[in-house]
């Protein structure tokens, strides 16, 4: 059963700003983007930096508008379209789909003891609930404690803590209105490696105690197969290939994810990585024009002439797997 499904998503940035700007030249930082998030799931978006992976994300919770495509919440037998959602329902939509961004140095008021951060925002529904300041204080500590703080650190600042303890208010603020949704945009990726890890566990602790469904952002394709059931590999903003994690870790078939693997392994396979280097910059910029091929051709070592002629379509290579590539490597 699905939470979450986003049908033929598209979303395109002009490519000059400023008032002066001139208009006419795009950055087409999502392609027909289509996925499910299903109940309890965690679905990754993985890819290089500028591959639309946030772009994507933040439209699911409207912070940008797409340009087309269908983005539906399910609510039990019934479905509603996020783009239709008015005011207080959008409100509403938001607090059962939370976002924590990347880096909690800038999403946490630094004016603001934890507690003021992780009821901002949060107070005013909650007491139309009934929820007394009492109540509120004890359910603020509960969760810190739940996030691996503690209760006495609701007077602190956030400046009083390390990286990975800011991402962990910034975890629990995001539970507070015991959300449905969690979007997990880069929440790792700035910390150290054992700090990583304990961040991950404690994702999957909370995933298991709250019935939480996930879309993991990551760049870094081994961190997302283990934490994610299905992911979609995003180039340029188009999904390259999907397939469930365990799958694509032993089998990922597209030349991108390949070499996404094996530069994440540090034995990057030369071929792959000196084409790559060697032809990134030798052909037209596909994100920013509308040419019918396909988007990874320039930095394909195993590119044909048909690669740079037509356009690939997303299809399913066995079940539940699916790529967009006319040369992979079965």
């Amino acid at each position: 059963m699905s939470v979450l499904t986003v049908s033929h998503l598209y979303k395109r940035f002009n490519l000059e700003a400023g008032f002066f700007a001139r208009f006419g030249r795009f950055v087409n930082a999502v392609n027909d983007i289509s996925f499910s998030i299903g109940k309890n799931e965690s679905y990754g978006l993985v890819g290089e930096s500028g591959c639309g992976k946030t772009t994507t994300a933040r439209m699911l919770v409207r912070m940008y508008e797409a340009d087309s495509g269908e983005i539906l919440f399910h609510r039990g037998d019934s479905a509603v379209s996020v783009a239709s959602l008015r005011k207080e329902e959008l409100r509403e939509y938001r607090e059962k789909v939370r976002y924590v961004f990347q880096d909690p140095a800038r999403s946490l008021n630094p004016r603001m003891s934890v507690y003021e951060v992780l009821v901002s925002g949060c107070r005013r529904p909650l007491k139309k609930r009934g929820v007394s300041e009492k109540e509120l204080r004890r359910k603020a500590g509960s969760i810190l404690e739940e996030a691996g703080l503690q209760a006495s650190d609701l007077e602190k600042r956030p400046s009083e803590f390390s990286g990975g303890q800011r991402q962990r208010i910034s975890i629990a603020r995001s539970l507070l209105m015991e959300p449905e949704v969690l979007i997990c945009d880069e929440v790792v990726s700035a910390l150290d490696v054992s700090i990583q890890g304990q961040i991950l566990n404690l994702l999957l602790d909370i995933r298991e105690k709250r019935n939480i469904s996930f879309l993991f952002i990551a760049h870094d394709l081994k961190v997302a197969c283990y934490f994610c059931d299905r992911i979609g590999v995003m180039y340029r903003g188009e999904l390259m290939e999907e397939a469930p994690a365990a799958l694509l870790y032993r089998e990922g078939l597209h030349p991108y994810t390949q070499l996404l693997f094996s530069c994440a392994a540090g034995n990057s396979d030369k071929r792959l990585v000196n084409s790559a280097l060697q032809t990134q910059h030798s052909k037209p910029n596909t994100q920013y024009s509308a040419l019918p091929s396909c988007s990874f051709a320039p930095r394909c070592a195993r590119a044909a002439e048909r690669c740079f002629q037509e356009h690939p379509v997303l299809t399913e290579a066995s079940c539940g797997h699916s790529i967009r590539c006319f040369n992979y490597a079965s």
